[in-house]
């Protein structure tokens, strides 16, 4: 991988991450249409490595909403009253529907690098993700507002945000699909999807810079690894911007329709190709 693939795939990551289409998918599938061949070892070192410029974007992008969560939730232990407010309350629930995330993905670590390396699986895993798209906007009512949402969404949620280990199932989509079908509306789904991203990408990003270490030609490979994670952060908080204004008046059909044919264009070269 050079210097102008990781700004390109940088770019992609940045627009996917917070979009509901799936960057761990696009990662996968672009090098994958255009023929880039890659050393196994670098591709899923890369690929969570470069989630760390979209992790940047999401905390500088929510640094306010961030600072008054932590800052609530210690003062409630302090006084003995860790759920006394909403912000305090909503620091709970982002650990709570981290909870299902993490232990899935320590328990089929080596399954979801293996699928690193699938295009085709990739593209089965994107149509679900289309799937999910389009039975949130079916069933959800919009009805729960941010400050509304229960203990039980937030572990059905995150249960939902288990699936999106895999490349191709979009971890925004499928968060924000299960909070939709628990019925929160679509501005309140996107930015408790964004929040609890943190966790789950720091964690993330903190086993593969172990592997990271562990790689061969660590020096050269460096370089190529922070122009990626630059490109992915700026272009990440842009996308943050204009999805949340987006689904103030959009739903997700398009989004559906966009993963279907990627999906069907992976499947159609793979056949070309035999």
């Amino acid at each position: 991988m050079n210097i102008v693939e990781s700004i390109f795939l940088g770019i992609i990551q940045g627009l996917t991450e917070f979009l509901p289409i799936s960057s761990s998918a696009h990662l996968v599938l672009v090098p994958y249409w255009f023929s880039w061949q890659f050393p196994t070892e670098q591709v899923f070192v890369f690929d969570v490595l470069v989630q760390m410029g979209t992790l940047v974007a999401v905390i500088i992008f929510f640094w306010k909403d961030l600072v008054g969560i932590v800052t609530a939730a210690f003062k409630g232990l302090i006084v003995g009253k860790p759920f006394q407010t909403e912000e305090a309350k909503l620091g709970w629930l982002i650990i709570l529907a981290t909870i299902p995330a993490g232990f899935f993905g320590v328990v089929v670590k080596d399954q979801v690098e293996a699928a690193f390396n699938n295009p085709v699986m990739t593209a089965v895993f994107l149509l679900i993700t289309a799937v999910l798209l389009i039975i949130a906007e079916r069933r959800g009512k919009r009805l729960i507002e941010l400050a509304q949402i229960s203990w039980l969404d937030a572990l059905i949620i995150g249960l939902f945000q288990a699936l999106s280990i895999f490349p191709g199932i979009s971890r925004s989509g499928s968060t924000i699909s299960g909070a939709m079908i628990r019925n929160v509306n679509r501005p309140a789904a996107a930015r408790f999807s964004f929040l609890m991203s943190i966790p789950v990408m720091l964690a993330a990003g903190g086993l593969a810079i172990v592997d990271l270490l562990k790689m061969s030609g660590l020096s050269s490979f460096l370089p190529v690894i922070i122009t990626g994670v630059l490109a992915a952060g700026i272009v990440g908080y842009l996308s943050i911007r204009w999805l949340l204004q987006y689904l103030q008046r959009h739903s997700f059909y398009g989004f559906a329709i966009y993963c279907a044919v990627a999906a069907i264009l992976t499947f159609v070269i793979a056949f070309v190709r035999g």
